[in-house]
């Protein structure tokens, strides 16, 4: 499977956000927009980094409350590893898992064309797992 049938499934919206918000800003967006990460778009570049729910605890713990007036381009990740739509869903995975992270921007002809969780992948290989597994039933009870 690919990245472009979770996308077809999924739907193509990113939560995105200003380089120049504020962290406070930041949470309000993931809280009312109901997601793990923020992607901050580039100009002359699809993605400028992206801000993730762990990148800002990593920032409270380190410098407390006062991280909540800085800025997310003082925050975020950069630069940010992406995928193209006709990735591989377990390649996309296995990035992934080996660099640690939970969210990857799909980038189609150099624009942001959607992004995709960990959780979304695992969803959709447990999907096409299970299908495997009723098809061979079918042909065992068949046989």
């Amino acid at each position: 499977m690919k990245i472009r049938e979770i996308l077809r499934h999924k739907g193509a919206d990113v939560a995105t956000i200003s380089p120049s918000a504020t962290i406070e800003r930041a949470l309000g967006v993931l809280r009312d927009q109901n997601v793990g990460a923020l992607v901050i778009p580039g100009t002359g570049e699809a993605v400028r980094g992206i801000l993730s729910e762990r990148d800002i605890v990593r920032s409270l713990a380190d410098r407390g409350a006062a991280v909540l007036a800085e800025t997310v381009a003082a925050n975020m990740t950069t630069p940010v590893i992406g995928c193209g739509p006709d990735a591989p869903v377990t390649e996309a995975m296995s990035t992934m898992t080996a660099r640690r992270f939970r969210h990857m921007p799909v980038i189609e002809e150099g624009a942001l064309a959607g992004i995709v969780s960990i959780g979304d992948l695992v969803k959709h290989r447990l999907q096409e797992l299970e299908n495997e597994a009723s098809d061979l039933r079918t042909y065992i009870a068949s046989a």
